[in-house]
């Protein structure tokens, strides 16, 4: 079994499962591949209208948030895995919002775990509405596995 970086920087750098980090909106999303000799930037682009841009300072691609779905989905075709970074609300619960979703993004504390599972086993819905709020925001990285 392979051991898996313990750090959003490890991840960053890990050279060989390729990693998107997804700011929020409306910040474009940020793509490290491994090495290749093919033409990253064409690869990229595939058949979108919008060209990847390089992002000197990270050393990566930067691509429009619409592409996420699209993009994990070739990633995890061409490579088999694909790490997701993302802001993580600590206090977000999770919901049918998220078991009925469809695609890779999910926001809410099961980290992806139930995302588009149509199932919301183990949990309670709760009828009435409540608020809270909060201060900080934390990055949260899952590891996507083709099946």
């Amino acid at each position: 079994m392979q051991d898996h970086p313990r750090s959003a920087t490890g991840i960053w750098h890990n050279g060989e499962i390729p990693v998107i980090f997804r700011r929020g909106k409306p910040l474009p999303l940020m793509v490290k591949l491994p090495p290749s000799k093919e033409n990253p930037r064409e690869w990229l682009k595939d058949d979108q209208r919008r060209n990847p841009e390089w992002n000197k300072k990270y050393q990566c691609w930067e691509v429009p948030n619409t592409w996420l779905d699209d993009l994990v989905s070739r990633l995890l075709h061409r490579y088999g895995k694909v790490y997701l970074i993302q802001p993580h609300k600590v206090l977000e619960k999770c919901a049918p919002a998220c078991w009925n979703a469809r695609g890779f993004e999910c926001n809410c504390s099961c980290l992806g775990q139930n995302h588009g599972s149509q199932s919301g086993l183990g949990w309670y819905i709760v009828a009435e509405s409540f608020a809270f709020r909060w201060e900080t925001r934390e990055l949260a990285c899952r590891l996507i596995v083709a099946k």
